[in-house]
């Protein structure tokens, strides 16, 4: 099997996570213990060994390198192929080969491609059914900077334009379409999008076309990403679009948390039965973004995310939100659930982002079980999110908003613990608080703020919650029925 990082009863480092369902310690002080062991693995992953390739800080070991384990019947080197690994040789005719060879063998169980330690320089290239891509140890794929050499693509048709021009798109530097059984792994190789040339030119406005994800799979089922490190991606990190049956695990996401722009961690998009767990994320937008389309072109394509499971994740966004839903969201989100997460240094820890036009629903979430440390705003329902692909949205598609449930919060650090903010047109409807207490750092009344919001808190909630939700006790009885939902209690300067 492939191995994973935990820590062990013998003190060695591995990122793992235990997955019983409340692993974190109902004290704040073991809370916090906890949260410093988790960012010290994030650390360590970031900080073990500077890379002699391009003068970043990737994950590497001065002991023997570990044999490579054969998980499909047949498996290659990429060397095989005229690889060659020194950084500067262009590999993706190597990579078309390797990959051409493996999608001979689908009667016999497919094959694996073993990218060996040093630094393979590539263009895009495409995965093949029955395929598993394992990276070695110190091994890194690089994506190769000349944007000329990336492939345009039709854009996404939930999207209707490419996100960020019209017309046509940039690919992902590894990309698969209309594939099943596709495994990522390896022994925490590394695959560098090189995204600095990328951010510059699109703060210069030098880009035409919009930027290409790291790893895109689209119309695929039965994918496993685990044990390997992203980083430095152009745009959006991992995107699977329209897949089912998708495991991301143990994996590592980095970028710079500032200057490196939309390089969000892991967006499912139009995506069934999803688990991404035992991650750490720290980048420049959303750790994680569940997607499905955007206003009416989303709606028309009418695909929906949907049974995804979040476990066991540490989460650093400077600019945007730990998890955040939407706000493309027209085909639909429903059946999310998030538990034993940790948001830390963040702007916002959680979100759920729509607009007028939008359409759709984001309906049965579930968060439970998360701790926030120094985080700006804790809990985001927007519902004012204007951006818009091309003018003719329908401003009468209003997305609906339903049985969202927080239940085990818990943080220090905090300015503004939760900003609900419903409207007249698009209300939040059966939310509810369970066991919140969230430590804040701006003493000013009116920091558990809502607007058009409907639902109840159980127990005793820190800080007090606003006066449009209905108050029971322990025992589930009623204490107090809100007699003013729509009241609007929010302040943005806070």
């Amino acid at each position: 099997m492939v191995e994973t990082f935990a820590f062990s009863s013998s003190g060695r480092w591995r990122l793992h996570f235990h997955q019983q369902r409340r692993w974190v310690p109902a004290s704040l002080s073991s809370r916090m213990a906890l949260l410093v062991g988790l960012w010290l693995v994030g650390f360590m992953l970031v900080l073990w060994q500077r890379s002699s390739i391009d003068g970043t800080w990737v994950l590497r070991r001065a002991s023997p390198a570990r044999p490579i384990p054969l998980l499909r019947p047949r498996a290659f080197n990429l060397t095989d192929f005229g690889g060659v690994g020194d950084g500067a040789t262009l590999n993706t005719v190597a990579f078309e080969r390797a990959v051409a060879a493996i999608s001979r063998l689908e009667g016999e169980g497919g094959g694996q491609l073993n990218v060996q330690p040093g630094a393979w320089l590539t263009a895009p290239f495409n995965l093949t059914s029955h395929m598993t891509l394992f990276l070695a140890e110190g091994a890194v794929i690089l994506g190769v900077q000349d944007e000329k050499l990336w492939p345009l693509m039709p854009p996404l048709p939930s999207y209707g334009y490419g996100r960020e021009h019209k017309g046509p798109r940039y690919g992902s530097l590894i990309h698969g379409q209309n594939l099943k059984d596709i495994v990522i792994t390896g022994h925490n190789g590394t695959i560098d999008g090189q995204g600095k040339s990328w951010w510059t030119k699109y703060r210069q406005k030098r880009l035409y076309h919009t930027r290409g994800p790291l790893l895109q799979l689209m119309w695929s089922r039965d994918i496993v990403i685990s044990s390997i490190t992203l980083r430095n991606s152009p745009f959006w990190t991992v995107h699977p679009y329209d897949c089912k049956n998708v495991t991301i695990s143990n994996v590592t996401i980095l970028a710079p948390v500032s200057e490196a722009p939309n390089t969000d961690g892991i967006d499912p998009d139009s995506c069934e039965d999803v688990v991404i767990e035992n991650c750490y994320i720290s980048v420049g937008d959303d750790g994680i973004a569940i997607k499905s389309g955007w206003d009416q072109y989303g709606i028309k394509y009418g695909r929906p995310s949907a049974n995804i499971l979040i476990r066991n994740a540490v989460l650093r966004s400077m600019v945007s939100a730990g998890i955040s839903i939407g706000s493309e969201m027209s085909g639909g989100i429903s059946n999310v659930t998030v538990e034993n997460v940790v948001v830390w240094n963040s702007r916002r820890a959680i979100r759920i982002k729509t607009a007028p036009g939008r359409g759709g629903y984001i309906r049965d979430i579930s968060y439970h079980n998360l701790t926030f440390d120094n985080v700006r705003v804790g809990i985001v329902i927007k519902t004012d999110y204007n951006e818009h692909p091309d003018e003719d949205f329908n401003p009468l598609a209003l997305p609906i908003i339903e049985h969202i449930s927080y239940s085990a919060i818990h943080g220090q650090g905090v300015r503004v613990p939760v900003r609900i903010q419903g409207s007249e047109d698009i209300p939040v409807k059966g939310v509810s608080f369970r066991d919140f207490s969230v430590g804040i750092t701006y003493k000013k009344k009116h920091i558990f703020q809502c607007a058009f919001v409907q639902g109840h808190v159980i127990g005793s909630i820190f800080p007090a919650p606003c006066q449009n939700l209905d108050r029971y006790d322990e025992q589930g009885q009623l204490v107090k029925q809100s007699t003013t939902p729509n009241i609007i209690d929010i302040d943005y300067d806070i």
